[in-house]
């Protein structure tokens, strides 16, 4: 039935009209009530485009350091600084400041809460070494080692798990095979 025009009801009317197909029970109500048809959408789905998306670019160009921030954290309510920031200037352009000096004050506002942050994990590793103990772990680490943190145990999986191992001997061999057959052949 892919190859015919229409709907549902469209379509099985003209395989009963032309005998292709028994009646089928619902036909005549389908026909009293048909479903109900959704305009098209004409041409190319347009973009959403949100007013703050042009700071949020601004603020990447500056920052390319932030660009590894989850931008969709399903378990967390708080949003990614590049959001923030955009939020901030907007806010500032509502209040009459324009567009440039609103920039530079949410960037500042952004660089002092980064340095407060980085100021209040090396208080907390002074206070542990005072104390005897081993530092606790960055509460705000940066987003490359977050990322990292999660592949570490994949990087060093490959070093002690036999298969991966075995995969690489296999592989090493393979490569000294084609070296040897390079040799022979006199190169390709």
């Amino acid at each position: 039935m892919s190859f015919m025009k229409g709907d549902l009801l469209m379509k099985t009317r003209k395989l009963v009209k032309g005998m292709a197909k028994a009646e089928p029970v619902w036909l005549k109500a389908m026909e009293q009530a048909p479903p109900a048809t959704f305009p098209r959408a004409e041409g190319k789905v347009q973009k959403i485009r949100l007013p703050e998306d042009v700071y949020i670019k601004k603020f990447f160009q500056k920052h390319p350091e932030s660009l590894y921030h989850d931008d969709i954290q399903i378990n967390g309510f708080k949003p990614v600084p590049a959001r923030l920031f955009a939020q901030r200037v907007l806010e500032f352009k509502e209040q009459g400041v324009n567009e440039e000096e609103a920039m530079q004050v949410a960037d500042m506002e952004y660089r002092a809460e980064k340095k407060m942050k980085k100021n209040a994990y090396s208080r907390l590793k002074e206070i542990a070494h005072l104390l005897g103990k081993s530092p606790p772990p960055n509460p705000y680490p940066s987003a490359i080692k977050k990322i990292q943190a999660k592949e570490r145990k994949y990087v060093r999986d490959r070093f002690y798990n036999p298969s991966i191992v075995k995969m690489v001997q296999v592989m090493k061999e393979e490569r000294a095979a084609e070296a040897q057959d390079r040799m022979r052949g006199g190169g390709w």
